[in-house]
């Protein structure tokens, strides 16, 4: 069940201008957000503009971030890190992503399960604590990629130091131990001939997960391994085109999870356009709301770099539309921090800091 899948060769050109993969590197060319978007209206994203005689970067074709940390393993702890008023750590702490010596961290593992809802067998890598023992129920982080991306977009990009991030966060006592699981994203059926791509068609499997998430992987992860079953044990999260379907996952099934974050979600949640193609909308801005007697999560994240040349404005719009509809919220930037790396460690560091111990 659990056999490694070949990651499918995407184009360089597709992947070069997808919404939601990484940049692969750090382009900090782009303009920071310089006005408040309207809640109603969903900016355009800026493309960003090539250094002189900067290569173009090309994304991997797993649709995520490919350059290396700015942190060596043995860097000094960022000394004071800037936090906002919420708490938020602005910058993730080089120590947290540090490669400590002595330190025994986990590996991804990959595992398969049936989808009745997609009528075919699906993926998924699995990062489970060192010290897993089938004697301790633990609570479910799910973590969803970017467009372009699949099940192995977070295990196969060692330079976002996923694993040492967890890692070094339960050692610290800054977060309990957790079951982290990377869903493959792309929930078309076996009857369907759709690939991802830049077309409203193209979208609708992704606007199909969340409800393959709660009926068929969800119940698969609790059978499979020992798992604290329930809301208070269950959180979500996703980078990009992950971002987006996490706030719509949770907008649809608010009751299956305690606490969200979405880090530099993509464009599409309600109607929009961008460079890429013109969104039609999962919701529109009105639907953008709990029912009042929903069991909400407790609370729900949201950021995005300063100079994101791939998502632009959306992530800021988002949060104008979470305000001005009443959605309780977190909101903060990344300094300096493109479609990359250092946003994705950044909106980690802080969700597992929000979980903590607080799973049941």
């Amino acid at each position: 069940m659990r056999k490694m899948i070949a990651l499918c060769a995407i184009s360089a050109l597709a992947a070069a201008a997808c919404v939601g993969c990484g940049s692969g590197q750090n382009n900090n060319t782009a303009a920071e957000p310089s006005e408040a978007v309207s809640a109603t209206a969903a900016p355009s994203a800026e493309p960003a503009k090539e250094p002189t005689g900067t290569p173009t970067p090309i994304p991997s074709a797993t649709g995520m971030p490919t350059q290396e940390p700015e942190v060596s393993p043995t860097a000094t702890p960022t000394p004071t890190p800037q936090v906002n008023e919420d708490g938020m750590t602005l910058l993730c702490p080089s120590d947290a992503v540090a490669i400590r010596k002595e330190a025994i961290y986990g590996k991804f593992e990959h595992g398969t399960y049936h989808s009745e809802y997609c009528g075919r067998d699906r993926g998924y890598t699995v990062l489970l604590p060192v010290n897993y023992t089938e004697e301790k129920k633990y609570p479910v982080v799910y973590l969803l990629h970017g467009i372009f991306g699949d099940e192995n977009s977070f295990a196969g990009d060692a330079s976002n130091r996923i694993v040492q991030l967890v890692g070094n966060m339960i050692a610290d006592g800054a977060c309990d131990e957790f079951i982290l699981v990377c869903p493959a994203m792309f929930a078309a059926s076996d009857e369907t001939a759709q690939q991802p791509g830049f077309t409203a068609e193209a979208m609708i499997p992704y606007d199909r997960f969340p409800t393959e998430l709660t009926q068929c992987l969800i119940p698969h992860i609790n059978a499979t391994y020992s798992v604290a079953e329930g809301r208070d044990n269950t959180y979500i999260a996703g980078f990009s085109m992950g971002g987006r379907e996490t706030l719509y996952t949770i907008l649809s099934y608010p009751q299956y999870f305690r606490m969200a974050c979405a880090i530099a979600p993509a464009p599409g949640l309600v109607p929009g356009k961008d460079n890429f193609m013109v969104h039609e909308g999962s919701l529109t801005d009105e639907q953008v709301v709990f029912a009042e007697d929903a069991v909400v999560p407790e609370k729900i994240l949201i950021c995005c770099g300063t100079r994101d040349s791939v998502v632009g404005k959306f992530p800021l719009s988002y949060h104008n539309l979470f305000t001005s509809n009443g959605i309780a919220h977190l909101w903060y930037e990344v300094p300096g921090a493109d479609h990359d790396n250092r946003a994705i460690q950044s909106g980690l560091y802080n969700f597992l800091r929000l979980i903590g111990g607080s799973a049941e």
